[in-house]
């Protein structure tokens, strides 16, 4: 086994993670094409250590500094989102690694679906949005969807192996993030600072804010729906501050599946990348008697109004859930820049889903079109309201 990835999304979380895993297998991995949106100097840094054959810049006033950067190496350096399409299709490309963050990696990981590409998913609003058209296409090309999230890795590490009607529910579990135990009145003070401990996980300040909120569990309860064909009602999700069990599965008998670990996103990178085999790796192992015990809570959803905003607009269906990700993606970057309280972000969400109008279209354009109303509406709501 050796795979020739594409990594969309080289220097974020998951990118930087999934290049340290290439540099410890090196007869497992290589590296076809590595993307980046802005940051040129540590992709030029990561083109000189990998060698890729291609590696591409999405804003194009960086263009100029990369092709300089890695001029004389032989690389191809290209520019502009259309770009991300190409490597993500090219002939040249056995898995391609979606860890862009938000709707600008729908495009590129929809491509590389309908090229047949094994898709390492990391990119979650890929099946948030798009769900339906992704796994309809899927089953058409064979592209196969390995999910990067800890949570659905866990899944399907349990359902693995298990007859296909054998599952009765799943328990998504979330650690509740810095705010588990901050009394209700106190979160409209929250700095975007606080938001960012996040007591148990290292991830990027988008990912990081979307866990404070629990809109992140929210957004993995609709991915879950695609990747296991399970209606709402049968996903769950339960605080477990441990961050230890990443996942459980009940069967149709009453017996349970947790899978455990210590929570760091190499495992579950690892997992997506060699699947179905498994390899040795030297990640650390959690010691059941250090950790002592494993505790279970309910979500509070009166507090973590984002959980329950985001299941209501997967029963709603068609473009809601393309609405609830974009009208979050604007109001998480208006908290981080001191613009929106803590609160407001489930605000704007709440007020997008209210102003959407239901589409059931599934095609690139409809997503495109209640992207953009939605991100209009939630910037009008952000406008309006006084930061507290």
């Amino acid at each position: 086994m050796h795979k020739r990835l594409a990594i969309l999304g080289s220097t974020g979380s998951i990118g930087t993670q999934t290049l340290e895993i290439v540099s410890r297998y090196p007869d497992l991995f290589s590296v076809a094409a590595l993307t980046a949106w802005s940051n040129a100097d540590l992709l030029i840094e990561q083109a000189r250590r990998f060698r890729p054959s291609t590696v591409v810049i999405g804003h194009e006033a960086h263009y100029g500094r990369l092709r300089d950067g890695l001029a004389g190496l032989g690389i191809e350096v290209l520019a502009g989102r259309d770009a991300f399409d190409t490597v993500a299709t090219s002939e040249g490309v056995d898995t391609v690694v979606a860890a862009m963050v938000g709707f600008a990696g729908l495009r590129p990981t929809a491509a590389a679906v309908a090229a047949g590409r094994e898709v390492a998913l990391a990119n979650k609003e890929t099946l948030v949005v798009a769900g339906e058209m992704i796994t309809k296409t899927a089953s058409v090309t064979g592209s196969r969807l390995l999910p990067v999230d800890s949570e659905h890795s866990a899944i399907m590490q349990c359902i693995n192996g298990e007859p296909e009607n054998s599952v009765e529910r799943i328990i998504l579990t979330a650690s509740g993030g810095p705010f588990r135990n901050t009394p209700a009145g106190k979160l409209i003070h929250v700095s975007p600072g606080e938001a960012l401990r996040h007591p148990n996980w290292s991830m990027g300040s988008k990912i990081t804010i979307d866990s404070a909120t629990m809109m992140n569990k929210g957004l993995e309860v609709i991915e879950a729906h695609w990747l296991f064909g399970l209606t709402e009602e049968k996903i769950d999700v339960i605080i477990h501050p441990q961050s230890i069990i990443h996942s459980m599965v009940q069967f149709t008998d009453g017996s349970m599946k947790a899978q455990m670990g210590m929570p760091d996103m190499r495992m579950p990178i690892i997992y997506a990348l060699t699947y179905p085999e498994r390899v040795v790796t030297d990640l650390p192992r959690p010691s059941l008697l250090e950790i002592g015990s494993l505790t279970f809570e309910e979500p509070d959803l009166q507090r973590f109004r984002s959980l329950s905003l985001a299941r209501a607009a997967l029963t709603a269906g068609g473009n809601m859930p393309c609405a609830l990700n974009a009208a979050n993606e604007v109001a998480v970057a208006a908290f981080l820049q001191g613009r929106l309280g803590f609160l407001g972000i489930a605000g704007a969400v709440e007020y997008v889903l209210e102003k959407t109008m239901l589409s059931t279209e599934a095609s690139m354009t409809a997503y495109e079109e209640t992207d953009s109303r939605s991100r209009s509406l939630a910037t009008e709501y952000i406008s309006k309201t006084p930061k507290q």
